[in-house]
Order: structure tokens, then sequence, then C-alpha cells
């Protein structure tokens, strides 16, 4: 496995062509600190000066040696590097041939000691084909005069090896390829008087004698005024021959010519003038021509993605860079496999075009189809040329047009994924997706200026942001943007209505237009896909499960399955994780509601919304079932026809389920409300509280506590009024927020006391008493009285498992107040009938209670055993909180028999799990830790 690391540009590595996590800007100078000295030790003191300089952290050394174990571990999948500590410092070994900055070294110093001229070009273009940009381009935020240094220093190597390949190509006569990058060379460098003479060279070989000798006058001019001095001999000397017409200028090919010339085909369509990001993918392209060279047979890259993702633009701009390579010219076609008119280019007419660049003449082209394909890959053979079949609609539309010889390179654009292309023929992929906020920024900026962009950075990102990162929307917003000259903030404000986005995001050229662009893709899907197109529409989640789709649909799983893999495969779904879809980016999104409320009847939108929720519903109120079966039950009606709710076999699927679809389920609930489906609403959020709450997720349990009370007062329906204020008390009283959760749970009892509903007074009693225990020790007293109540009503009620729960909370309740032995009773009594009745959550507080009662009698040993089989439950039934909690108490009962090593172990486990849950208990533990005075990374 080898890694391949870019330092010319953005600073990157991927291993094996899968990019590696080298984390954020500072981690990454690191790494660019020890790979300008790669194999060679660079000292502590040099690495905090090479990233820090003047303005070092407070503990820098301890920062730099996080940075350095995170890179080490990014990079530990390669066996060939590494980042090693060595006598004074640290040293990164690497084969440097793996680094782009050592390879322009070695393929430049290869160039200009080459005698083959020709080589010696190819050498040059090689070594410049490697620069994606600036050097380190993404490091910019770092301010060092190091980093400041070096990256001035490879700039002035870059430019001189330009200078170099100019002089060599202009020896060859390929002044014609030149001259564009030599104009925009030359306005970058204005006093550059070897630049100036290389483009007044090659004007004059084009026959732009006048411009030749313009250029040489600006530059006379320029120098007298900046520098009060006249060019230099060599430049006086060239204007002079061109003055004269010196026949010494003039190469071979600029000669008449006799008999017949070799057509060099170029034809790539231009690029883009303001071309921006796509670093990562122009290195993937570069690497993957650099690997042709080694390569038996054709190569070819296949560039996928969703319409309007920027496919044809980024080929293009990287097939302007590299032109230099393929001297045998460039061939180029839109196979037009979207056309809106449904008419594609076939291969036949393709060939024939290609056939024609080439310089054959009609005369001499073979009859039939099959002849004029072996006539074109006989030309091709052999030569070194750029192959650009731009927009396919499939593998069988492009494998007729690709050539035999390993000469050439081949480049492939579609919507489509093309996978048999890659099964088939062997392509490497490039999947394209939506620009990076750096990128889109970069984009806005080269399109309306950075100091635009400046000025107002907010309006900035909300641009970015409801136009999807998208380019094509991107591009247009800024046209939009710089023909009106109105402020950002007020374009942003016109976006902010996903209905009106697609239409404020066309273009003066109706087939430009975002929905335009869109609609060629979905005019080219079967009908079944496009009506499952425009039913995820009204999905509002943000993706989608197989099973959830065809419940929406109302099709079997199989069915939708093809129907998915169909939109995925035209980029306008994403498959992001296996058998879940999103839409390919936002506006995609937008155009499926456009098309759901233009192409589906208003009664057909609302019965698949119907089936939606109720696949919903029942999954969740099934799986809430399952991991706790003594739940107070709901009343719900039979699902809708065509709806098949998932079947989720034990406790195990249900927490991963429960974890896949939690955003989903916190927006279908959403979505229940707003929809009129108030009952699905609070059906709903009853049935997401006891995964939301055991996990830690408390902020999504207090926001569907509000749905579900809405909805609930809504229906008038005091039973779902009074579990709503129960959700909303739970997320407030694990919040720390007691006053409010105690005010929903005085509504709920009353609620449920009208209602007649023993069981649920006595668990809201109970929750009653849970609050009054947060408040402190002189609370305890009223907890106790609320507990008495709870088994009270669960004894009228004949619930024996809701009468095991209340004595254990009465035996907790006494714990509480120093009643140990009496606890111990209670809980012991509890315990029993839970374990009769398998009760495993009620188990779990049995053992915690008994555990801690043992503790405050001195039972170390027996509250340790406790814990620890309180733990072992815990872990069964999933409940993050409460174990954090338990292992807080194991770790007292350590500390309380002086074994430190346990109750760090134990503190810190607690302490884990609290930060990831973000609860506040954290800042209790960490402080327990801190009076061990044991060594603990911070927020761990």
């Amino acid at each position: 496995m080898t890694v391949r690391f870019g330092l010319l540009g953005d600073v990157v590595a991927d291993l094996d062509g899968q990019p590696l996590d080298l984390g954020h800007v500072r981690q990454r100078c690191v790494l660019v600190a020890l790979l300008v000295d790669a194999n060679r030790t660079v000292s502590v003191d040099q690495l905090i000066d090479r990233v820090w300089a003047d303005h070092p952290p407070r503990r820098a050394r301890d920062t730099l040696y996080g940075y350095l174990y995170r890179l080490r571990r990014a990079l530990a999948s390669s066996p060939d590097v590494a980042i090693v500590r060595a006598p004074g410092g640290y040293q990164l070994t690497v084969d440097v041939s793996v680094v782009d900055a050592y390879r322009f070294d070695r393929l430049v110093a290869q160039a200009r000691a080459d005698d083959d001229e020709q080589k010696a070009l190819t050498a040059f273009d090689n070594a410049l084909g490697l620069w994606r940009g600036d050097a380190f381009a993404d490091l910019g935020s770092v301010d060092t005069h190091w980093l400041d240094a070096q990256r001035e220093s490879m700039h002035a190597q870059r430019f001189a090896a330009e200078l170099d390949q100019t002089d060599l190509a202009l020896r060859l006569g390929r002044h014609g390829d030149l001259l564009a990058g030599l104009a925009s060379r030359a306005a970058a460098h204005p006093l550059n008087e070897r630049l100036a003479g290389q483009t007044m060279l090659a004007l004059y070989r084009s026959g732009r004698q006048s411009e030749a000798l313009e250029h040489y006058q600006c530059l006379r001019d320029r120098l007298a005024d900046v520098l009060g001095v006249d060019p230099g001999p060599d430049l006086l000397r060239l204007h002079h021959q061109i003055l004269t017409a010196d026949p010494s200028l003039t190469t071979p090919d600029t000669l008449p010519v006799r008999g017949p010339v070799a057509v060099v085909p170029r034809q790539l369509p231009a690029t883009a003038a303001q071309f921006a990001g796509r670093a990562r993918e122009i290195a993937t392209l570069t690497a993957q021509l650099e690997a042709a060279a080694d390569a038996g047979s054709v190569v070819i890259v296949s560039v996928s993605g969703a319409a309007g993702i920027g496919k044809t633009t980024l080929v293009t701009h990287w097939a302007h860079r590299v032109r230099g390579r393929f001297p045998d010219g460039q061939l180029y076609v839109n196979l037009r496999g979207f056309d809106p008119s449904g008419k594609m280019v076939e291969p036949a007419e393709a060939v024939r075009g290609f056939l024609d660049a080439l310089g054959v003449p009609p005369q001499r082209l073979p009859s039939s189809p099959e002849a004029q394909i072996a006539l074109y890959r006989s030309l091709l053979d052999g030569k070194r040329i750029l192959l650009v079949l731009d927009n396919a609609r499939d593998a069988q539309q492009v494998r007729p047009l690709l050539p035999g010889t390993a000469s050439a390179f081949v480049l492939v654009t579609s919507r489509d994924r093309l996978s048999s292309l890659v099964a088939v023929d062997g392509a490497h992929p490039i999947n394209l997706g939506l620009l990076s906020g750096k990128e889109a920024r970069e984009l806005l900026s080269r399109r309306l200026g950075s100091r635009r962009i400046a000025v107002e950075p907010e309006a900035v990102r909300q641009l970015i942001s409801r136009c999807a990162r998208l380019p094509l929307a991107l591009t247009i917003a800024a046209a939009r943007a710089a023909q009106t000259g109105f402020p950002l903030s007020a374009l942003a404000a016109e976006l902010t209505e996903a209905g009106q986005r697609l239409d404020i995001l066309s273009a003066d050229d109706p087939q430009s237009g975002v929905r335009t662009v869109f609609s060629w893709s979905y005019t080219a899907l079967t009908s079944m896909a496009a009506r499952l197109f425009r039913l995820l529409g009204l999905h509002p989640g943000p993706d989608v499960s197989v099973a959830a789709a065809a419940s929406l649909a109302a099709l079997p799983l199989a069915q939708t399955r093809r129907l998915l893999a169909e939109l995925s495969r035209v980029s306008l779904l994403a498959e992001h994780m296996p058998s879940r879809y999103t839409f390919s980016h936002g506006l995609l999104r937008d155009y499926a509601i456009d098309q759901a409320h233009t192409g589906e009847p208003e009664h057909e939108r609302h019965a698949a919304t119907h089936r939606m929720l109720d696949h919903y519903l029942h999954t969740a109120y099934a799986a809430a079932r399952l991991v706790k079966p003594g739940w107070n039950p709901l009343s719900l009606p039979p699902p809708q026809p065509g709806v098949a709710p998932e079947q989720l076999a034990d406790p195990e699927w249900v927490l991963a389920w429960f974890t896949t679809e939690r955003a989903v389920l916190r927006a279908v609930t959403d979505h229940s409300a707003a929809a009129g489906f108030d009952a699905h609403a609070w059906q709903l959020a009853q049935s997401l509280v006891t995964f939301l709450d055991r996990h830690g997720h408390w902020h999504d349990l207090a926001a569907i506590g509000n749905v579900a009370e809405a909805a609930a007062y809504r229906l008038a329906d005091p039973a779902a009024q009074a579990l709503a204020h129960r959700i909303s008390a739970r997320a407030l009283l694990r919040l720390g927020h007691l006053d409010d959760a105690q005010t929903h749970l005085d509504q709920a009892l009353e609620l449920f006391g009208r209602a007649g509903d023993l069981a649920r007074q006595a668990d809201t009693h109970i929750a009653l008493a849970r609050v009054w225990a947060r408040r402190g020790p002189h609370a305890l007293t009223a907890g106790l009285y609320h507990v008495r109540q709870a088994h009270k009503l669960h004894h009228a009620s004949g619930h024996r498992a809701g009468q095991a729960q209340a004595l254990n909370a009465i035996g907790w309740a006494h714990a509480r107040l120093g009643n140990h032995a009496q606890a111990l009773v209670c809980c012991r009594q509890a315990l029993s009938v839970l374990e009769e009745l398998d009760d495993r959550e009620g188990q779990t507080f049995a053992w915690d209670s008994i555990g801690f009662a043992h503790h405050h009698l001195g039972h170390h040993r027996q509250a340790v055993t406790c814990y620890r089989r309180a733990l072992d439950l815990c872990q069964n039934i999933g409940d993050r909180y409460l174990e954090a909690d338990i292992l807080t108490r194991l770790g007292g009962t350590h500390h309380a028999t002086h074994d430190l090593d346990a109750t760090r172990d134990t503190w810190q486990h607690a302490l884990g799990i609290l930060t990831e849950l973000e609860h506040p208990d954290a800042e209790q533990v960490r402080s327990k830790l801190a009076t061990l005075d044991i060594p603990h990374p911070a927020g761990t």
C-alpha cells in the first residue's frame, strides 16, 4: 500500500488513491515541516518555529506531540512511511519519489540534462503538470517566515522551469501552443525580460509581428518608469531581429511545407476563465496520467456526478493543463447522452467526426461503421493522444470509441456512474461531489473579486449554502450579482425560499438554467423511477432507506431497490450508505418537490405522506416495545395498504435502526404535525422517548416533546396531552431545568387523574420523585412521598412490575436518607419480583440501589459486585447515562478501598461517556479525577 504526498497545491496525501485525513491546518503544517526535510531530523524547536513562529500556543510541545501522534495514525497503513523519534527531534522516513515536490525537482533536473529535446520537453511537461495551484495552498492562514520562504522558493523553481520549458518548446516550433500561457505569465511578471522575449518570439512566429513589437515597447516603457533602465542586450537584439525579419528567427515548421501534412487535432473546448477548486480531483487525474506510462493498455478515467456538478469544466480545465504531454493531439466529442431532445450522438457518428479531425478525406472513408472504427484505431495506434468523451449516456455508447493503444489517455464524463466501464474495461472512477465551502468561496471570489466577497462574509456564507455548493448554481448566482450590482445579501435573501430557488437560478440562456439542466436527467428516467423521484420529494428526512421508500411508493422492496439504483446511477440520488439514499444535493431536493407538486395530484401526495408516516410510526412503536417490553402500550390504527414496517429482530437491531434513523425520525415527527397528521406526531414522539433518553439526545427529546404537546392540544386529547407533558418533563429533568420539569409533571398527573389512569399516575409520581431528588438532601422526604404514592397506585391497578419498580424507588429514597438497612430490604424484595418477570431495566436499577446501600454500610466488596451486575445489565439495555451514573458510584467505592488505579479507570470511563453525551455531570467527574492528582486528557 503506497502513500503519495502532494505539496504543490493543497497539502494532500492518499493511500492507493484513497485520500487520507491529515487533520486541520496546523497539523498539516507539521507534516509539511517534516516532508520538506524528508529523511532528515528536524528538531522540536525547529518544528515549533516552522508551525507557529513567534506565536506558539501556551503548551506548544504538548500540542505538537498531539499532532505528531495523529499524523502517525493517519499514515499507519503504509509500511513505507513513518514518523520516527530521532536524537534531537523527529524524522519522516519516506521514498521521496512519492512526494510531488521531490518528483518535480527530479524531472526538472532530468529535462535540463537530456540532450534529446523532445524527451526533455516531455520531462518539463510532466514536472509542471504536478502543480495543482500555489504550493501549500490550503495553509494560507499559517503565517510563518519559514513557510513563506519555502513557498517563495518553490514558486521560483517552478517559474524557472516554465522559462526553460518555454525556450525548449520554442526551439521545437511549439509557439502556437504557448501563446495563451505566455500572455498570462507575462501579465503576472511584467518586468521579466526573458519572459518578454519568449512572448515576442512566439507572437512573431505566429505572424503577429506588430503585436510582438508592441509588447517590446510596453516593456521598455515599464522598465523606464519603474526602474529607470532600458532593456538588456538580449532583448534589444531580439527586437532588432524582429524589426528586420531576421531569417534566423524562423523555425522549420513556419517555412512553407510541400506535400501532405499529418493533421494534429486540437479539439478541446475553451476552459473556464475562473476555474476554482477541485485540487484533489486534479491530483487524482494527474496521478492516473503518471501511472499511464507503466500501463500496458489504454488508460480510461470516468468522471461521474450530478447535473451541474462541473464534470465538463473540470475535465477541460485539466486537459488544457496537460495537453503539452499529448504532442499528437486532443480529440473531443460531446456525446449528448442526456440531451433534452433524447437524441444522443451515436458511436458511428462520433467516429466519423474523429476521422475528419485526423485528416482522413471523405473519399478514403470505409463504407461500414465497423471498418471506420478499425481505421480510427489504426490511426491512433502508437500516438500520444488525449481523448475526451463528454456527457456519455452509458458504457455502450463509450465502448466503440475506445482506442486500442496504450499511448492514448481517455477521459469520459457522465451523469451515469458507468459501472460497466469500470468493471469490464478497467476505467478508473472519479465521483465528482459538491464543492467544499472553501472551494465555493473561491469560485465566487474569482467571479466577483475578493474585495466584494470580503465585504459581505455572512451573505457569502448564505449564498454558498442556498446554492447547495453546486458549481452551476453558484456560477449563475455570481453572474446575477455581477450583472445587477445588488448587494450579495439581497441575492441571498431571494434564495431563502426553496420554492423560488430554481426560478431565480435560471440563466439568460434557457438551456443553462438549473431546472433545465436537472430536467435532462429526469426526462431520461423510466416512468416508475420518475414517479419514485417525485414522491421522494415528499420525504422530509436527510436520507431514506429502501424499506421506507417502498412504503412511500407502495411498491415491493425488490422493485424499489431497482428504481433507487436507477436514480443513483444517473446521480439524482446518492447511495451514501448501504441501502440508504439521499438527494445528491439540496437543489435536487427542491426539484423533486417541484415535480411532486406539478406531477402528482393532491390526493396522491396525501396518500403517499400517510404511508410514509405509518411506516415510521409502526416501525418505531414496535422497536420501542422490543427494547422496553413493560412500556404502556399505545392504541395504533393499522397501517395503510402498501406499508411494510421494518421487522427488527432483537434489541441490537433496534438500537442500530434508531441510531441510523435518528435524524430522519426527528424530521418526520416535525413533518407529521406540519402536514396535519397530529396523531402520528405525538405517537411518534412517544415511541422515540426511550431511545433518545437512554442515549443522551435530550435536546432532541425536548424538541419532540414540544411538537407532541402542540399536536395533542390541537387534537383535544387529554391522554395524549399528559403523555406529551411527560416527554417534555423527562427532557427538562435531564437538562437540569427542574422547575419546568415539575410543572409539566404536575400537569400530566392532573390529566392522568381525570382519566383514571392509575398506572400512568404512578409512573408520573416516580418521575416527580426524581425531580425532588435532584433538588438536594432537603427535598428527599418529598421524593419518598411520591414513590410511596406510586407503589399504592400500582398495587391498586395490579401492575406487579410497576409495584416492584416503585418498591425499589422507595428503597433508593431510604438509602438517600441514610436508612441503608431499610433500603436493602426494599430493594431485595423488588429485585426478586423483577427477576421473576425478567424486567432487565428494573433489575439494573435494583442492583444499583443495593450496591449504593452496601457502599454506605461499609460493605465495599458486596457493593462492587452489585455495581458490576448493574453495569452488565445496563450495557444490555443500552442506557448510556445510567451506565455513566453507575460507573461514577463504582469509582467511589474503589476510592473508598484506596484502589486508585481502579478508581481512575472507572471514573475516566464515566467521564468519557458523559463528555460524549455533553452532560453537565461531566464536570463533577472531572473534579473527582483532579482530586486523585492523576493526569488525564482534558475533555476525555
